[in-house]
């Protein structure tokens, strides 16, 4: 059986067929969802504990920011940014495992704190972690 044609079969088609359409934004949205689970886990990098019986003594690198904005590391005080980058590849050239603890006043600027921060990963040390002391119990 053939189709029956009409001569009106020139008219242009107004209709737009939307399930091919809900097809593809449902798989992106998958993708979108599946990626934007493996960036956060990644964004936040975490410096977990390990086991008390580790064999090997983490060197630990501690860059401290008063309020002031004076930069200390390892307790000497640092006279600007350059020094501070340099002290900080050196550090990470004799150990590529270096931790970095990040000890910043309260009262610290904001921007301050970013900008010692800025300055530590360009001297290519990625692990870092901010101290803090625990809270008063009420």
């Amino acid at each position: 059986m053939a189709a029956h044609r009409s001569a009106n079969d020139d008219e242009i088609v107004a209709a737009i067929n939307m399930t091919p359409l809900v097809d593809i934004v449902l798989v992106l949205l998958v993708i979108f969802m599946v990626t934007a689970k493996v960036i956060s886990e990644q964004s936040v990098p975490l410096d977990l504990p390990k086991a008390a019986s580790a064999t090997t003594v983490q060197t630990v690198l501690t860059v401290s920011l008063d309020q002031r904005g004076q930069v200390y590391v390892d307790g000497r005080a640092l006279s600007g940014d350059a020094e501070l980058r340099s002290v900080a590849n050196s550090k990470n050239r004799q150990n590529p495992q270096l931790r970095t603890v990040l000890r910043a006043a309260g009262k610290a600027n904001h921007a301050s704190v970013l900008h010692v921060l800025d300055e530590l990963r360009q001297a290519g040390i990625t692990s870092i972690a901010f101290a803090a002391e625990p809270a008063a119990e009420p």
